[in-house]
């Protein structure tokens, strides 16, 4: 269902009425297109504190122009507003230097364009330091405020890091079109043993080897990825955007939804599977369909069965933990224990942010998506070092579907309205988020939940 008042806020007449009235006045988001699949224009690049980091060339590969301010340095923005600043702040270590992150953002803040990008880059916190380590949260709490008040489309996002080799990929998303209902989170990119476990087939697991896709136009080519739940909806823009990023795609959901598979496999040249995933054999049977392997694994599969605990009976309980999370437990264990998943492979999961911040009448559901981020942040690291394979999670908010097209009027719009961006995000935007996740680049993220929310109020 369109979106009529953000199409109202994008008239003369409508931005004017609703800035009388001091309603939320939503920018139109600029998302990939293969026009316009980068940003155009100046990226600043800031620091705070001494940093020992070299991202110049990082930061270089996201196609911006790149315009080095030396700490301390005066600021001239010149005549052309940067379309994002990347500020390090990794060598923040006490409060005197947080004091630098004001001095350094304070000045450019206004001049970023609209749907820009502000990217923080901060250090682990040192349980050894309790200063740096106190200050390097305070960050995280600068990010999110920053994200509720920039306005205009743009947005603001932490990044912990020790080595910004490892960050290519996470650059290249954050600093493009693709990250457009992403703000306000916290990503950390590990270094280190593991971190480049994205080598691909062959790779010795946790081999530490960082590599790079041949084409980051195309990073997935020579991949096999699997999405469940790919008759319509998200998991159809999930395989679309997997298949548009090179990956062979097979495309799983129930038999029920078997014409509507058949159609979206044949239109992105891939393979439908007609199988429920809750069934005790489901990995078994994909094993079989798969005997050259597979290298992601997206997990998007779900259904609903709201109604409030008191009136909840044990079945609407039992099929919506079967879906949701019994079946991707059952269903990653058989793939990875049974050599499957190839060594540098992805696991993408779907959580929400109900299981992040609960929900009246989704006592169900907020425990299964819930229980997707236990799974995520336990599995990671153990993945990565026995099978050479990550761990993540994309977590929604309110996205335009079907399903919350039919959610009643004041509902939907208070879910559209509640978020920084002052609107619902596209399936679309989790697909391009778990594009990211399963980039062979993306070797340093694991373990991480990362929300698809516009920075939504709720659990924010």
């Amino acid at each position: 269902m369109a979106d009529r008042y953000l199409s109202l806020t994008g008239t003369a007449p409508g931005r004017f009425l609703t800035r009388r009235l001091g309603l939320p006045q939503p920018a139109r988001l600029r998302r990939w297109s293969a026009e316009r699949p980068t940003l155009q224009g100046r990226l600043l690049h800031l620091t705070a504190g001494k940093s020992d980091l070299d991202l110049a060339p990082g930061l270089a590969l996201a196609g911006l122009d790149l315009d080095l301010v030396p700490a301390g340095s005066a600021l001239d923005l010149g005549t052309e507003n940067p379309v994002a600043v990347v500020l390090d702040a990794t060598g923040v270590r006490d409060v005197d230097t947080l004091a630098e992150v004001h001095a350094a953002l304070h000045p450019a803040v206004r001049s970023v364009a609209g749907s820009g990008r502000i990217v923080v880059l901060g250090s682990p916190p040192d349980p050894a330091d309790h200063h740096q380590a106190a200050v390097q949260q305070g960050l995280e709490g600068f990010v999110r405020s920053l994200g509720k008040e920039i306005g205009r489309g743009r947005t603001v996002n932490l990044v912990r890091l020790t080595d910004a080799r490892a960050a290519e990929s996470t650059f290249r998303f954050l600093l493009s079109p693709r990250s457009a209902y992403v703000s306000g989170q916290v990503i950390e990119v590990g270094g280190g043993d593991g971190a480049g476990a994205g080598a691909g087939a062959g790779s010795g697991a946790g081999s530490g080897e960082m590599v790079a896709p041949a084409d980051w136009g195309r990073p997935l080519a020579g991949r096999t990825a699997l999405v469940t739940g790919a008759a319509r909806g998200i998991g159809e823009a999930v395989a679309a955007t997997l298949a548009r990023d090179g990956a062979r795609v097979v495309c799983l959901d129930v038999p029920a939804a078997g014409s509507d598979l058949a159609a979206v496999a044949g239109r992105l040249g891939g393979v439908a599977l007609a199988l429920d995933i809750t069934a005790a054999d489901a990995g078994a049977r994909i094993a079989d369909a798969l005997p050259e392997g597979l290298d992601v694994l997206v997990h998007n599969a779900g259904i609903t069965r709201d109604r409030r605990l008191v009136n909840m009976p044990a079945e609407r309980w039992s099929s919506v933990l079967d879906v949701n999370l019994a079946s991707v437990l059952r269903t990653t264990d058989a793939l990875l224990t049974g050599g499957t998943l190839r060594p540098g492979g992805r696991v993408v999961a779907t959580a929400s942010i109900a299981g992040i911040a609960g929900n009246a009448g989704q006592t169900n559901y907020a425990a299964s998506k819930a229980g997707i981020v236990g799974l995520v942040r336990s599995l990671g690291p153990r993945a990565l070092s026995e099978y050479g394979v990550t761990v993540n999670a994309v977590a929604p908010g309110f996205i335009e579907t079907r399903m919350t097209a039919a959610v009643p009027l004041f509902i939907r719009e208070a879910g559209r309205r509640m978020n920084s961006l002052a609107q619902g995000g596209l399936p679309v935007d989790v697909a391009e988020t778990t594009a990211w996740f399963a980039s062979p680049g993306s070797g340093a993220v694991n373990g991480q939940v990362v929300r698809v929310c516009g920075q939504s109020l709720l659990g924010a």
